[in-house]
């Protein structure tokens, strides 16, 4: 994956026009930028076609700028995070792609908003409860390719961890087509790839 000069410009651009220049960075921590470039290249076994994509916990939009970049087609992708700071930093990370009416951030409680996209990605499951997260999969298109992430770091802000792969796996509750383990310095990251049962 190649990110273009352009792309790179927009994002010093959300960085430093944001209200805290210091906490937008951590969109850019080495397990942010590892654990989102190995989403995408193990989404890209189930992307043969252009896709729409929902990003739930879409947080500054940098998966989203990285997803665009991916080798396969991206037809569009709306960001969704609660926190209303993230909307304007999210637009200008993707600054063309919103010009080009091909992104949009949005900022709205995940577990009321309703997704027909093809794929829809949530990367913040250890920031909600079971309860939440049950709601929320059932705001899904039946027919989506699911992808979550959660991890075992057991810090304040995170609610609802695993300590395993397999305990990810059960409180998924999805049909399971992959799961993968992403081993980092203070943690371990976990991803699967599934539909609903």
């Amino acid at each position: 994956m190649q990110i273009n000069l352009e792309h790179i410009m927009f994002w010093m651009d959300a960085i430093r026009n944001s209200e805290d220049p210091k906490r937008t960075l951590e969109s850019f921590w080495k397990g942010q930028i590892k654990s989102k470039e190995w989403l995408i290249k193990e989404l890209g076994v189930f992307v043969g076609k252009p896709v729409t994509i929902d990003i739930f916990g879409g947080w500054n939009g940098v998966l989203a700028s990285m997803l665009f970049h991916a080798a396969y087609p991206v037809k569009s992708i709306r960001s969704i995070d609660i926190d209303p700071k993230c909307e304007e930093i999210a637009n200008t990370m993707n600054k063309i792609e919103h010009t080009a009416g091909r992104f949009h951030a949005v900022t709205a409680d995940m577990c009321n908003l309703r997704s027909d996209a093809d794929v829809a990605i949530n990367t913040s499951c250890e920031h909600i409860t079971q309860d939440q997260y049950e709601q929320w999969l059932t705001c899904l298109h039946y027919n989506s390719l699911i992808v979550l992430q959660s991890n075992n770091y057991n810090i304040h802000e995170h609610i609802r961890t695993a300590d395993s792969i397999e305990e990810f796996m059960e409180q998924s509750k999805l049909k399971i087509l992959h799961s993968s383990v992403l081993s980092l310095p203070l943690y371990d990251r976990y991803m699967i790839i599934g539909k609903h049962k």
